[in-house]
């Protein structure tokens, strides 16, 4: 039987978690979608608990401070904006399982980590609106609106409704939004 690692167990949890949201995040399905047995899930996490905030911890990298990084590569803030925009409209029909995550945002086992997160993602969005010359509260606003609209349209989605036209234009408009004069 092979050996399992640490990351093993995560990456096979996240993608479940990506398929069906946090709630598919458990430790029998993902036993055997390894090919192992429980008991390799023992050696690495203590619980199940354990499990959901290790595929929390990598949600947040790879969703959040991934993107800002490679934002963050973009000199002008006005491009940066844009880019990251872009990157969301491009990205929401993978994101599967955050699209369940913020109706499950209620239980305490995701509830600080989705909030830290959401906190993260309308803090650096912020930062770009002000830099691309909204002003501070304003900029807070627009940046709790955009987020809003994103979860919302995330929502959306995920409940069953055709989205099918391509979320671009919604972008250019959310982006016309965000940064129009005040």
């Amino acid at each position: 039987m092979a050996r399992f690692t640490r990351a093993d167990w995560v990456d096979a949890a996240y993608r479940r978690f990506s398929d069906d949201g946090i709630r598919a995040v458990a430790v029998e399905p993902t036993a055997r979608e390894l090919g192992t047995t429980k008991g390799s899930f023992y050696w690495h996490f203590a619980d199940r608990q354990a499990l959901v905030d290790a595929v929390l911890e990598t949600w947040r990298d790879r969703e959040t401070e991934a993107l800002i990084a490679e934002v963050e590569m973009i000199s002008d803030p006005q491009s940066r904006l844009a880019a990251l925009l872009e990157i969301i409209a491009h990205r929401t029909g993978e994101r599967s399982g955050e699209r369940t995550l913020y109706a499950d945002a209620a239980a305490a086992d995701v509830r600080d980590i989705v909030e830290a997160v959401t906190e993260r993602r309308v803090s650096y969005l912020t930062g770009l609106l002000e830099a691309s010359g909204v002003p501070g509260r304003e900029a807070r606003r627009r940046a709790v609106i955009v987020v809003s609209a994103v979860i919302g349209y995330q929502q959306l989605v995920s409940s069953g409704w055709d989205a099918a036209a391509d979320p671009r234009p919604l972008v250019e408009t959310l982006f016309a939004l965000a940064t129009a004069p005040v």
